[in-house]
C-alpha cells in the first residue's frame, strides 16, 4: 500500500497560541511502506499544554526512527506495539505531571496515533477526545470513541448524540495524558484498503462541522493529489473559524493507494 498526506494546524480565531502537535512518519521497507501519523491537543496554564503535546509527539517520533525497526522483525509486531506504546503514555503521563507540578500548573495533552505496517494492518492507541475517522465515499465513521463526560453518558444510554454534541462536558475528558493520576490508553485494529482516507483531528476540528461536510470534502475520490488533500483541509479550517470555533484546529488526512 502506498499513502498520500495531507496535514494542517491553526492557532485559530481566538486562542493566542497553538497548543496542537501533530507529525507524520513514513518509512519505506524491504516488505512494504510503514506509517505513522500521530496528533495531540494540549491543555494547561500559560501555554504549557503545547509543551505537554509536544513531548508525546517527539516521544512517538523517536520510537519510530528508534525502537520501530527492531519490531517489525518480531513475530507478532502488533502486539509488542501495544505493549511498547501503553509504556510510553503511562511513563509520559508521569514526566508532564511531574513537569506540571514543579510549575505548579495542570497541564496534559490527548494523544490518538495510528500506525499502518506493511501488510496494511493498523493499530491506534487513543487517550482523550482527539479523533480517528474512517471515510470512504458512502460513509464517515469515527474509529475512536471520546472519553468525556457527555460521551460517556451516550454510552450510558443517558444522553443522545445529538444531546451531547450540545452538552458544556463534552469537553470534560475522563483522562488525559499528564493531568490524570492512571491512564489507560485504549487500543483499536483493523487493516487498510486501497482507496479509503482516514483523518485524525483535534475537537477543535470538528465542532461546529458536520459529517456531511467532511464526507464531500474527504471522499477518497475528491481527493486524489495530496494538493487536494490539502485545500480540503484548508476549506473546513476556514469554515471552522467562519461559524466561530474557538479552539485550536487540526487535521490529518491519509489517502491510501493501492502500490504498482
Amino acid at each position: 500500500m502506498e499513502y498520500r498526506i495531507a496535514l494542517q494546524t491553526d492557532v485559530g480565531i481566538k486562542k493566542e497560541t497553538n497548543q496542537d502537535s501533530c507529525c507524520i512518519k513514513e518509512a519505506v521497507t524491504d516488505n512494504g511502506t510503514v506509517l505513522m501519523a500521530v496528533i495531540c491537543d494540549g491543555m494547561g496554564g500559560l501555554a504549557k499544554g503545547e509543551v505537554a503535546s509536544a513531548t508525546l509527539i517527539k516521544t512517538f517520533s523517536f520510537w519510530f526512527e528508534n525502537e520501530l525497526p527492531e519490531i517489525l522483525a518480531m513475530p507478532k509486531p502488533l502486539d509488542e506495539v501495544e505493549h511498547r506504546w501503553d509504556r510510553i503514555i503511562k511513563e509520559q503521563n508521569q514526566n508532564i505531571a511531574a513537569y506540571g507540578k514543579s510549575l505548579k500548573l495542570q497541564l496534559g495533552s490527548t494523544i490518538t496515533a495510528m500506525l499502518i505496517l506493511e501488510d496494511s494492518k493498523y493499530i491506534i492507541v487513543h487517550v482523550g477526545d482527539s479523533r480517528a475517522y474512517k471515510i470512504t465515499d458512502t460513509n464517515v465513521k469515527a474509529i475512536t470513541e471520546d472519553q468525556t463526560v457527555a460521551a460517556k453518558e451516550v454510552r450510558q444510554g443517558k444522553l443522545t448524540p445529538e444531546q451531547a454534541e450540545a452538552d458544556p462536558r463534552r469537553n470534560v475528558l475522563l483522562q488525559c495524558v499528564g493531568a490524570s493520576r492512571i491512564v489507560e490508553p485504549e487500543f483499536y485494529y483493523g487493516s487498510v484498503a486501497s482507496d479509503e482516507c482516514y483523518m485524525l483531528c483535534s475537537d477543535g476540528f470538528r465542532h461546529v462541522i458536520t459529517k456531511e461536510e467532511i464526507l464531500k470534502a474527504f471522499a477518497p475520490s475528491n481527493n486524489n493529489t495530496e494538493e487536494q488533500m490539502n485545500t480540503h483541509i484548508t476549506d473546513l479550517i476556514e469554515l471552522n473559524k467562519f461559524r466561530h470555533e474557538n479552539d485550536n484546529i487540526t487535521a490529518l488526512l491519509i489517502k491510501t493507494v493501492q502500490g504498482v
